[in-house]
């Protein structure tokens, strides 16, 4: 990694049906191969079920799926003296964001549905409601940082 400078944030455009940055981000993130119009098809077609089940917006139930799921505080290893501490730190904005989106896909593709968009929706409604993998990852995330609050003077 270069010491330099920070790598500049790249211009990304809203998606196109919703004029959100925030699906452009999911689907860029569920994009495998540069085969954008397959994601777009998944996240279009999740977003579909998603409204066709709860008859509200999906765009708001999607939002609320990514709030439940983002962490507010992680570990991170902490060398001192010989000995590695996980200290507990808060998460920046992008890094939760990022997080939840990762935490998302990962537990729509470890479900058990036949389809790619049947496993998404599934997972945005769990999650949205408080339930689900996703949910249970940022749980634990946040149980372990609770477990290790006594390192927290450790933090730089």
């Amino acid at each position: 990694m270069s010491r330099r400078h920070r790598a500049e944030k790249r211009e990304i455009n809203p998606d196109p049906k919703f004029g959100d940055l925030v699906i452009t981000k999911f689907m860029n993130a569920i994009m495998y191969h540069g085969k954008k119009s397959a994601a777009e098809s998944i996240v279009y077609g999740a977003f579909d079920v998603v409204e066709q089940k709860t008859r509200q917006e999906p765009v708001g139930i999607f939002h609320q799926a990514l709030d439940n799921v983002a962490p507010h505080v992680e570990v991170r290893s902490r060398r001192v003296g010989g000995a590695t501490y996980q200290v507990p730190v808060d998460v920046r904005p992008e890094r939760r964001q990022a997080l939840a989106i990762r935490w998302l896909i990962s537990a729509a593709r470890n479900r058990n549905e036949t389809t790619m968009v049947e496993r998404l929706s599934g997972e945005l409604m769990d999650a949205a409601n408080g339930r689900g993998s996703a949910v249970k990852k940022r749980e634990d995330t946040h149980k372990m940082a609770d477990a290790n609050r006594a390192f927290s003077h450790y933090r730089w």
